[in-house]
């Protein structure tokens, strides 16, 4: 164990800084290191670490109430490959004028959207209104069953 006053002064003699490690050790830990080199190794680890996390993309599919079935069909294979690729997916239903007194026709579509993209997504947020219009998102499946080849 070394006093503080002597610490430094080993630290100035070489031209370095006296970094505490350890706060909360009895007694507390420091070291002597080049601060500004740290800081930069520190930076670099960090950005090294942001480039490897995955970024999630959020894609939207909007819908009507009285989209044809095979339009509906359609924006559902979109949204497939959109799962598959590993993106969010937020279906939207938009009312017009007076459909919006039938919320039910909108529910039924979304669920049978999340019947259909059950094998390769899981709904994160159930269908629910907001505003002039009814939403659900959906996120990939954790472990997505790939069709085998023959």
């Amino acid at each position: 164990m070394v006093s503080l006053r002597e610490a430094l002064n080993a630290a100035r003699a070489e031209g370095m800084d006296l970094v505490e490690v350890a706060p909360l050790g009895r007694p507390p830990v420091c070291k002597v290191l080049d601060f500004g080199k740290w800081q930069y190794e520190q930076q670099k680890k960090e950005q090294e670490a942001r480039k490897a996390q995955k970024q999630v993309e959020m894609k939207e599919v909007r819908l009507r109430p009285k989209t044809d079935e095979h339009d509906a069909e359609v924006k559902i294979k979109r949204a497939r490959k959109f799962l598959e690729e590993g993106h969010k997916v937020k279906f939207r239903v938009q009312f017009r004028g007076r459909e919006i007194t039938h919320p039910e026709i909108a529910m039924e579509l979304l669920k049978d959207v999340a019947n259909r993209l059950g094998e390769v997504g899981e709904v994160e947020v159930r269908p629910n209104m907001e505003g002039r219009s009814m939403f659900m998102l959906l996120t990939p499946s954790a472990n997505p069953s790939k069709p085998e080849s023959a």
